[in-house]
């Protein structure tokens, strides 16, 4: 198989040469050219026609998000974005995944070679994630953002009998938006695993919550799961949920990474195994991998309400694809399909 041609952008020298030679030692990728900024980049672009792009966001002359746009606009290549972000720049980087980036990585301190070698395999996993993506589909996942600053008050008091649960990774963010944004506030309570690093998912909950009716937070331990809500859980952190009486309780937890991710979307899929599997409706959208698949597969046999996103749907159909071909999802859905689905589900009594 041939590897992929990667471009580096990047206005620091020792930054490209780390990141090439992280590239130039796998066996899945390699450097095509490397570019100081994104007017150099564009030359190469044209020149050389790389697979995939990394791109930093701090540059001179023009920014990452900036180019990343004129990217997607005028000639869509898969971006990995690897950058420097703190915590207060956790909306630059839902920002970029907004705008089409398949993967948005911290990058490390490259001095200290521990934790490059902790780093490269997520690097390299980020990079054949976005060769195997399909741009094509990033309009499917965009709406007409309307901030919703006054929620309606919610009309159903008692504790949900039934739950559902979402998993999703590299291309389900804008999905999982989008989802939310269409639905309201006599919803069952929703538990939400995206992979995506800790920095950024209490920004994003925050921002999910602003485009939805329904009310969407980062979970802590201890919330007690309410109709027309939402919990986002923590990166880094494992969801699980236990049932107390009669009131789902979710707890974070640390524990050990499952398919190379924390939080893992089978340790929130099999914590809900002992449940009535008619109570439970379980969805995998967009990502590359299997997480969830096997703990999908346990939810059905259990009578659980299945569902994977379809491929005309994904940006990358990686999670989706492993969980309607294992026959662990009954279902393959659009997104609009899942979002009607919901609504039923959440109707039925």
């Amino acid at each position: 198989m041939d590897k992929i041609k990667v471009l580096i952008v990047d206005d620091s020298a020792f930054v490209r040469k780390s990141l090439q030679k992280i590239i130039d030692e796998s066996n899945v990728a390699e450097v095509l050219s490397t570019a100081a900024d994104p007017y150099f980049a564009v030359k190469k672009i044209q020149q050389q026609k790389p697979d995939v792009i990394s791109l930093d966001i701090q540059m001179p002359r023009m920014d990452g998000i900036t180019f990343l746009k004129k990217i997607m606009s005028q000639h869509p290549i898969p971006v990995v974005i690897v950058s420097t972000l703190t915590k207060k720049e956790s909306n630059i980087a839902l920002e970029a995944y907004k705008n089409g980036a398949t993967e948005v990585l911290e990058k490390p301190d490259l001095f200290n070679e521990t934790l490059i070698n902790k780093w490269k395999r997520t690097f390299l996993d980020a990079i054949k994630t976005a060769h195997y993506s399909n741009l094509g589909n990033i309009n499917k996942a965009k709406f007409n953002i309307i901030a919703r600053p006054d929620k309606q008050p919610r009309l159903i008091n008692r504790n949900p009998d039934k739950v559902i649960l979402i998993g999703s990774s590299a291309g389900g963010t804008e999905v999982v938006n989008k989802i939310l944004a269409n639905l309201d506030q006599n919803t069952l309570p929703i538990a939400i695993v995206q992979h995506m690093p800790a920095k950024f998912t209490y920004s994003y909950a925050e921002r999910l919550n602003r485009t939805s009716e329904i009310t969407v937070s980062e979970a802590r331990s201890g919330d007690i799961m309410k109709y027309g809500n939402a919990y986002v859980s923590p990166g880094d952190k494992h969801l699980i949920i236990n049932k107390k009486a009669s009131q789902y309780i979710l707890k974070t937890t640390d524990g050990e990474k499952r398919n190379r991710y924390r939080p893992s979307v089978d340790v929130l899929f099999e914590s809900a195994v002992n449940f009535n599997g008619e109570n439970i409706m379980a969805i995998i959208l967009s990502g590359m991998g299997n997480d969830g698949s096997s703990s999908m597969m346990t939810l059905k046999n259990n009578g659980a309400l299945t569902v994977a996103q379809d491929k005309n749907s994904c940006i990358v159909y990686g999670m989706p694809r492993s969980a309607y071909e294992s026959g662990a999802a009954s279902y393959s859905l659009s997104i609009e399909k899942i979002i009607e689905t919901i609504k039923r589900f959440s109707n039925k009594q």
